[in-house]
């Protein structure tokens, strides 16, 4: 498959298609295309893996990749364990559990961090989340807070049964989306014990109010969407989905936020991977946008680390959860100095200052 017939298979972009405004419509100027990324082809990797230097076979020795699928509430879950190199099941070895992003797979950032992990001798889990990716439910792209802070939860419910982990030594890394569900599963899941998020994005708050509150005026008028959706839904009508939008190179360069702009390139031109899609039911959004990441976060009390791009135009969601986060009793905010938020997710100097700041991080509270 050509990435033009994933584009044709899809033609999704990230967040709802009312986010996806135009720099003409904000008065902002047009802005041009970044260089495209170095990136494998998941045509070309056994395990479809698309960031660089992935894996592409296991070797005695080496850090390994294992495919694995697992039951939640009735689902199929499907993952992928990272193992560090020299791995001996009869040991016992640390493990991070890893969500990722809305919108995206195992097989993109999510899998580069956990490989990344492994080979500072970390197992590592990265899953599709369900109804989601290769994972099973129905309807597909249900995208729901309740739902993805389950899948964080089963993660942790599969990998510290999985032969050489020490169940007492658990990590959590969330990436985008995921940071915000895994703030919230960490609230009340004491089985982590170290929590890092990087280019954290709320969610909630962005379905509510709109990627840097720029939507507050319709809110009333987006709830009454969702609500019509999952009548209509519930009526055995046909599903409706949010998120979708068929632009051009020229009206994706138009979008005023770095967040959109790159992240079209990199889902969708330079790590494009079929499973991935920001496409959502629209009656998700009921759930969604009364849903807040930072809600109850002063109960997180474990160890915790946020790391964003200094030039990422998320950052006020990271800042505002951090300052939140009151009963962390040692949390650090890291800027990464020079990244925007998708950057973070592939760019290999970004990569490596989050892996160097994850490293210690996790050596000194797993």
């Amino acid at each position: 498959m050509t990435h033009n017939a994933i584009d044709v298979k899809r033609r999704e972009f990230l967040g709802t298609s009312a986010l996806a405004v135009s720099a003409i419509t904000l008065g902002l100027p047009a802005m041009t295309l970044s260089p495209p990324a170095t990136a494998a082809d998941y045509r070309n990797n056994p395990f479809t893996l698309v960031y660089g230097d992935a894996i592409t076979a296991n070797v005695p020795g080496a850090v390994n990749i294992h495919p694995v699928t697992y039951q939640l509430n009735g689902l199929d879950i499907v993952a992928n364990v990272y193992t560090p190199a020299n791995f001996d099941p009869s040991k016992k070895y640390p493990a991070v559990v890893v969500a990722h992003p809305n919108g995206g797979v195992k097989e993109q950032t999510a899998g580069l961090y956990a490989q990344r992990l492994a080979e500072q001798g970390y197992i590592a889990i990265a899953a599709d989340a369900a109804y989601q990716g290769g994972s099973g439910g129905l309807p597909r792209s249900v995208d729901t807070p309740t739902n993805r802070i389950e899948d964080i939860h089963g993660m942790a419910d599969f990998i510290t049964s999985y032969a050489g982990v020490d169940a007492g030594r658990l990590g959590l890394l969330g990436i985008c989306g995921g940071g915000g569900y895994s703030l919230a599963a960490a609230t009340t899941d004491k089985r982590f014990r170290a929590v890092a998020t990087l280019s954290m994005f709320n969610s909630g708050r962005v379905r509510r109010n709109g990627y840097v509150d720029s939507q507050l005026a319709s809110v009333q008028q987006r709830l009454q969407q969702a609500s019509d959706a999952r009548a209509r839904q519930r009526a055995g009508g046909k599903i409706l989905y949010s998120g979708d939008a068929d632009m051009t190179d020229a009206q994706i360069a138009a979008l005023p936020f770095d967040l959109y702009r790159q992240g079209y390139e990199y889902y969708w031109r330079t790590h494009a991977h079929p499973g991935s899609t920001f496409r959502y039911t629209t009656s998700s959004l009921l759930d969604l946008m009364r849903w807040d990441a930072t809600d109850q976060i002063s109960l997180i009390e474990q160890p915790l680390l946020m790391m964003a791009g200094s030039k990422a135009d998320s950052l006020y969601m990271t800042e505002e959860a951090f300052a939140k986060a009151s009963g962390a009793k040692d949390k650090e905010l890291f800027k990464i100095e020079g990244a925007t938020h998708i950057e973070t997710y592939w760019v290999p100097k970004y990569v490596e200052t989050a892996v160097a700041k994850l490293t210690p991080f996790y050596a000194k509270n797993l």
